[in-house]
C-alpha cells in the first residue's frame, strides 16, 4: 500500500497520537527551555538570551532552601528504596511460589495501598508514628531516663516513617512484576541444577538470578523513580526536613525566577540518567543470555 492511499482513520489516529505525544512531553520540553534563558529571563516566552545563568544561581541556592541537601536526602531515599523494593519483591515473589495460608489475602493486603488515596497514606503512618513518640516518651518516664527524654525528638524521618510509606508505594510494582516473572519461569532449569548437585543457594544465585536478572533491573528502575518524585506519601511521614520534590513543590510558590525551571531540568536529568543506566542494563543482561557457549 503506497503512502498516499493510507485510510482516513490513519491520519486520525496519527494526529491523536501526535497531539498525545504533544500533551505528555510538551510542558517538560517547555520547562527545559526556558531554563536556559538569560539573566533578564522570565517564566514565559519570548526567551530572553540563551545562558546558564539559571543553573549557577541555582547552584548558589534559593533563598533558604538547601538544595544540595535536599538532593542527597532524595537520592539516598530514592537508592535505599530501590534497594529495598528488590530485595522484598524477589523474596516475596520466590515465596508465593509455594503453597501459603492465606496467601490470596497477604496479595491483597500488599496491592491494596496502590487503589488507597496516597495522602491517607501518609497522614495514617504520620499519625502511626506520632503514637510511637508517646509510646517511647512514657517507656523513658517510666525508666527514668530524663536525659534521654531531653534530648528525644520524633521518630519521624527520611529512614524510619518515609522510607515506609514509599515502600507502600513501590513493593507492589515489584511484587506484581515478580509474579509476571515467575509466572512464566520454566521449573525444569531448577531440577537441572538440583540433579547436578547444586544447593539451594547455588540453584538460586547461577540459575534463577541470571534468568530474572532484566526484570530485577526493571524492579530497581521502578523502586528508584517512584520514590524520586514522590510528594504526597511524603508530606506528612517525613517529619521536620524535606526531599527535593517536597522542596521544589514549595518553591513554586515563592520563586518568580527560572531558576525554578533549572531545579526541574536538573530532576528530569537525574530521572532520565537513572532510566538509561537501567535500559543499558537490561539490554546487556539480555544480549549476555543470548551468547551460547562455543562447543
Amino acid at each position: 500500500m503506497r503512502r498516499n492511499d493510507r485510510p482516513l482513520i490513519f491520519w486520525v489516529l496519527a494526529a491523536f497520537f501526535s497531539t498525545y505525544v504533544l500533551f505528555l512531553y510538551g510542558p517538560m520540553l517547555v520547562i527545559v527551555v526556558l531554563s536556559f534563558q538569560g539573566p533578564q529571563g522570565g517564566l514565559t516566552f519570548p526567551m530572553r538570551g540563551l545562558s546558564l545563568h539559571w543553573f549557577r544561581e541555582l547552584a548558589e541556592g534559593l533563598g533558604v532552601v538547601d538544595i544540595g541537601a535536599a538532593l542527597k536526602r532524595s537520592l539516598g531515599l530514592g537508592l535505599l528504596v530501590m534497594a529495598l523494593t528488590i530485595v522484598f519483591s524477589v523474596m516475596a515473589g520466590l515465596a508465593f511460589r509455594k503453597k501459603l495460608r492465606f496467601s490470596s489475602l497477604l496479595f491483597f493486603t500488599v496491592v491494596a495501598s496502590l487503589i488507597m488515596p496516597s495522602i491517607i497514606v501518609s497522614l495514617g503512618i504520620g499519625l502511626e508514628f506520632r503514637l510511637l513518640d508517646s509510646g517511647i516518651k512514657k517507656v523513658l518516664e517510666l525508666l527514668s531516663m530524663q536525659g534521654v527524654l531531653d534530648t528525644y525528638g520524633t521518630a519521624l524521618g527520611i529512614y524510619t516513617s518515609a522510607l515506609g510509606a514509599h515502600l507502600t508505594w513501590t513493593l507492589p510494582f515489584g511484587l506484581l512484576i515478580m509474579f509476571a516473572i515467575f509466572n512464566r519461569f520454566n521449573p525444569a532449569y531448577e531440577e537441572a541444577a538440583r540433579d547436578l548437585g547444586a544447593t539451594p543457594w547455588q540453584t538460586f544465585r547461577h540459575v534463577v538470578m541470571p534468568l530474572i536478572a532484566p526484570a530485577v533491573v526493571g524492579i530497581g528502575m521502578f523502586g528508584f523513580t517512584l520514590s524520586w518524585d514522590e510528594i504526597a506519601r511524603t508530606s506528612q511521614a517525613i517529619g521536620d526536613v524535606n526531599t527535593l520534590p517536597l522542596e521544589l513543590q514549595g518553591l513554586t510558590t515563592t520563586v518568580t525566577t527560572p531558576s525554578i525551571y533549572a531545579l526541574g531540568t536538573v530532576t528530569m536529568v537525574v530521572s532520565f540518567l537513572v532510566m538509561g543506566l537501567a535500559v543499558g542494563l537490561f539490554k546487556l543482561l539480555a544480549k549476555r543470555r543470548q551468547i551460547k557457549p562455543k562447543a
